[in-house]
Order: structure tokens, then sequence, then C-alpha cells
């Protein structure tokens, strides 16, 4: 899948440069003098082999703009180079498979195959099935939607194949989603807050015949469907310009959920965390997670002593996704289980 993200990379270069003025680039230890990208590589995994922070990698090209045009747009087979510039300051330039192999000596069929596969910034299949869901509703969202009024045979569970009544579908619309509301997300800040409700994933739909109720028959399902379920229209949506940057702003706060209703999570995992657009997040972001703890003691005469103990790093986690006041992040490195409660801040 192409992702066109040179708009993106100036506002992520934009954004970070404040931050690359305090803070310089640190190499990986093992970086290697040279990469070959392969198939199943990600630009956080490549700039992981080069970099300690591998979501600053917009900045580590930023002296290679008029060599690539699009920095992002590498495929296998590519050769990326590390190299200095003057001062010492590292930087990476690319060369095209083709172009590699009649430079390196290499035999030529290596390339010969015409390579599309674009080398996305992080795992696709990942979030990709977080796109096209609504995930948070706000309160009464979900109220007069498309709803099964009755099931094939008065089921009380449907499958794949199976038939479904529904009211107030869109005759116009074919291709729907199933979902039944969760439990409401409070805010660990505030616990009277509600910020929205988990809209958790069944299944899809395919409108056969249109009516009130109309005929559906269910194409997939990922959990069981039963009567008064709701359905809304499917909207496939293609990978945005995911580039990582770090917010301009110091933004702080934690981690309402781990998605699937799991109390703990790790690398991968879909966490959402009370911030959203009104608090200036926005796709791309990258936050570091925190753990602080309280350590309980008592002294010689039984007193109790509470210690507060420096917060750890858990991991980080890169918004792909952002409602007004909550968003969801997947967890790109994990040093230890992520928990419901963790802080997230700037890095």
């Amino acid at each position: 899948m192409i992702v066109r993200i040179i708009s993106a990379l100036v506002l992520a270069l934009a954004a970070t440069c404040s931050y690359a003025a305090d803070k310089t680039l640190t190499l990986s230890e093992s970086a290697p003098s040279q990469y070959t990208v392969v198939r199943g590589d990600t630009l956080w995994d490549i700039s992981g082999k080069f970099l300690k922070e591998p979501w600053r990698w917009p900045e580590i090209w930023r002296l290679n703009k008029d060599q690539i045009k699009n920095p992002h747009r590498i495929y296998p087979g590519d050769v990326i180079y590390l190299e200095r510039d003057a001062n010492g300051n590292p930087y990476l330039s690319l060369r095209k498979g083709s172009q590699s192999a009649s430079q390196s000596g290499l035999q030529p069929q290596i390339y010969s195959e015409q390579l599309t596969e674009v080398i996305p910034p992080i795992p696709p299949n990942v979030i990709e099935p977080f796109l096209s869901m609504p995930l948070i509703v706000e309160e009464g969202e979900m109220d007069g939607v498309a709803r099964i009024i009755a099931t094939q045979e008065g089921r009380m569970v449907i499958g794949t194949g199976d038939t479904a009544y529904v009211t107030n579908a869109d005759p116009e619309q074919k291709q729907w989603n199933v979902y039944r509301k969760g439990k409401p997300l409070y805010d660990p800040d505030d616990s009277s807050l509600v910020l929205g409700y988990e809209a958790f994933f069944l299944g899809t739909a395919t409108q056969t015949r249109p009516g009130n109720p109309a005929i559906f028959e269910i194409t997939t399902i990922k959990e069981e469907i039963t009567r008064d379920d709701r359905l809304l229209p499917m909207h496939r949506q293609s990978l945005v310009d995911y580039i990582p940057h770090r917010p301009d702003a110091q933004i702080e706060g934690k981690i309402v959920s781990v998605y699937g209703g799991v109390g703990t999570g790790g690398k991968f995992s879909i966490v959402s965390i009370n911030r959203g657009s009104t608090d200036g997040l926005e796709i791309g972001h990258v936050l570091s997670m925190e753990r602080n703890r309280v350590v309980v003691q008592r002294d010689e005469q039984d007193r109790k002593e509470e210690f507060v103990i420096p917060a750890l790093q858990t991991g980080l986690v890169f918004v792909f996704r952002v409602f007004d006041r909550i968003s969801y992040a997947l967890v790109m490195q994990a040093d230890s289980p992520i928990e419901i409660g963790d802080f997230i801040r700037t890095p």
C-alpha cells in the first residue's frame, strides 16, 4: 500500500526540530554501516537498527531530503547507508535496489522482480482492523442506529451465513459492521467522568434485502452476535501518514484500558489513554509509558512510612487514532507488562 507522506514529513520535522536542538540523536550500539530492506520490515524496525530512539526516524533523514524524493517510500531490496556530515552528525542515505546492485556488483537477478510492497511506518495489520471501527462512542450515540430485532429461526446466537432482521438500516448501504456497546471508560483522574463507551466489534454483515426490517446476512464473525446488537455502516479507510513525532507540548495522562477487556498488555497491544485532540494529541505522537510505585514500610515503632519510587519507563506507545477526550495507541515497545493506570508522558 502506497503511503504518501511528504507533507506529513514536513510537519513531523517541524514538530521535532525544537526537540532535536536540545537532544542529539543517539545511535544504537550495534548500528550497521548499511542495511538491506527485506519484506516484513517497518520504518520503526529499520530505525531501531540505527537509533536508540526509533520514533525519531524523520530526524535522521533531515539532511537527505534532496536526495530522496520520498524518504518513506522504501521497498524491499533498497539499501540504507549510515553516513555522517562534516560535523560528525549521523544521517541516512538510500539507494534503490537496482542501483545498489549495479554499484556493488551484486547479481542483477536479485533485483529483477518488480517490488511494489512499500515498507510501512508501523505494522499495518495490527491497526488496520481498528481504522474502520468507531471504538469509542459517546453517551446515546448508538441510540437509533440500525439494530438486530430478530435472528434466524429465533436463535439466541447467530454466526457466519445466518440471517438477521434489522431496523433503521439505510437501504443504500450494503456493507455493515456489527457492534455491542461495552463498559464505560472512566477518567482515572476523575472517577465520575465518563470519557466514552468502548464499542466491541462483533463481525460484519451484508444487507441483502432493504426494508424495515431489512434482511441481512452475517458475513464474518469475531464474537457471538445476538438480538439487539447494533450495526454501523462500514467505511474502509486506508492507512494515513503515521509519521512518528514527539508532541510539541508536555502531555501527561494515564492508560484507561487495554483493548479486549484485559487488565494487562504488551507489545502490539491497543491501549486507550485519557487524552485526546482537545489536549493537543494527534496521530503520530509518540509517548512514553511510566509507572510510579509507592512502597509502604513500617519503622521500629510500627508506624507506616510511604516512599515514592522514581518513575520507571515501561515502554513507548504510538498514537494512531484520536477522539476528543480519548485516544488509541499501539504499544511499540514494552519493557514490562502494561497496566491500566500507567502514566503516559511526552518523552
